[in-house]
């Protein structure tokens, strides 16, 4: 590009509500960018209209390309950086190469219409995603902005929250706000029937039915949660195998026989920026994990239908793998250990004699920690409580230098 890329802020109010810094680059710029609404929000200025196709992102760079040599101008709706334009042409091009005038956001003005503190708040965007990932966020007194990708958004979000038990919601659905036209829509989720504008945020006051009960946040969720076959990592044991697995923010893990995907699920639940890949070889249960992965809402998590090691091949590179089935498998391990960087972690769990053989012989090598669990729960023994337990399981941990 001649320049950086201006990217401007615009609300519901157009051209009335933007700054003069805002103002003197739009009237400044040579090609003007934007979506149809916005750029009907602006008087004509002398300069090209683009409007962005749709789907807008594979279609970015050839179209600033094309305009290498001009003054660019991108309109975004409200903070360009918060889910907006802004983040993917600074990502794109450089945060050199973008210079970015915000205006304030929609979630910005939902909480302040609200009376919410904006730091107390979980946001989740349904532009260009699935609206699952509400479920995430799903407990009682949570307050939740929904934002939407169209007017039919805030009836799917209903129906989301009715179907797990949380139709007693309080729902906001704010229209075109900073605008004229501004307007608020209240009801519940079991009730809801509004017809709204396109142009909408939901506000979501969480509240439980009777007799839900609300999923924790922690890694260790009841087995209960998840539909299975019984081939599932049980709650203690996931509970420390995440532990080992340490996940941070924005890593990816490779959940390798991934059986009921418990592990990648509880993986992706720790931060939005969390990515996993659950590789399963039974088409049954791959159909299975996706269904788990939506429901507890991580819709995102990538579910590879396939055997260690071939299914492997071409995958991101994680930054953690997990091996749940398949240490005795000839290839598996070594293909998880060779793709791993510096800093990288494998867990290994084991039942059986000639897994655990396996363990203590990589174990030897690489060094890493060596555990062994044992679980008992208590159960009635004639009419009385006994403890039965659980089949043992031993965890490798080892760090790739």
């Amino acid at each position: 590009m001649s320049g950086p890329v201006v990217v401007v802020g615009i609300g519901a109010d157009g051209w009335d509500g933007l700054p003069d810094p805002a103002r003197r680059e739009i009237q400044a710029c040579e090609v003007l960018m934007g979506s149809a609404r916005q750029l009907a929000l602006l008087p004509e200025t002398g300069a090209e209209r683009v409007v962005w196709p749709s789907p807008m992102l594979p279609a970015v760079r050839g179209l600033l390309a094309e305009r290498e040599d001009r003054a660019v101008c991108v309109l975004a709706s409200g903070d360009p950086m918060l889910h907006g334009v802004g983040t993917t042409l600074a990502r794109m091009l450089g945060p050199e190469r973008v210079r970015v005038l915000p205006h304030p956001s929609s979630v910005s003005l939902a909480c302040a219409r609200m009376g919410w503190p904006v730091e107390d708040t979980r946001v989740v965007s349904l532009v260009g995603r699935p609206v699952e990932l509400v479920n995430r966020v799903l407990h009682p007194a949570a307050r939740v902005l929904v934002l939407s990708a169209g007017a039919d958004s805030p009836a799917r979000v209903a129906r989301l929250l009715a179907s797990r038990g949380y139709g007693a919601s309080a729902m906001t659905v704010l229209e075109r706000l900073g605008g004229p036209a501004e307007r608020l829509v209240t009801g519940t989720a079991a009730k809801w029937d509004a017809v709204v504008d396109p142009l909408n945020v939901v506000a979501l006051e969480c509240r439980a039915d009777p007799g839900v009960t609300a999923l924790p946040g922690v890694p260790g969720l009841p087995d209960e949660a998840f539909e299975h076959d019984g081939q599932l990592t049980k709650r203690e044991v996931r509970a420390v195998t995440l532990s080992c697995l340490a996940p941070l923010p924005g890593q990816v893990l490779w959940d390798v026989g991934a059986g009921a995907g418990s592990v990648a699920i509880e993986w992706m639940r720790v931060h939005p920026a969390c990515r996993a890949v659950a590789v399963e070889a039974r088409a049954d249960r791959a159909t299975r994990i996706a269904r788990n992965a939506d429901a507890l809402g991580v819709p995102t998590l990538r579910v590879v239908t396939g055997a260690a090691p071939e299914a492997l091949a071409g995958l991101e590179a994680p930054d953690a793998v997990f091996v749940g089935g398949g240490a005795t498998v000839p290839g598996v391990l070594e293909t998880c250990w060779d793709v791993l960087g510096g800093g990288g972690r494998l867990v290994v769990n084991a039942v059986t004699v000639e897994s655990e053989a396996v363990l203590a012989a990589w174990h030897a090598r690489h060094g890493g920690d060596l555990l062994r669990l044992s679980v008992h729960r208590a159960g009635p023994v004639g009419g009385f409580t006994a403890w039965h337990p659980a089949m043992p399981v031993t965890i490798w941990t080892a760090v790739r230098p």
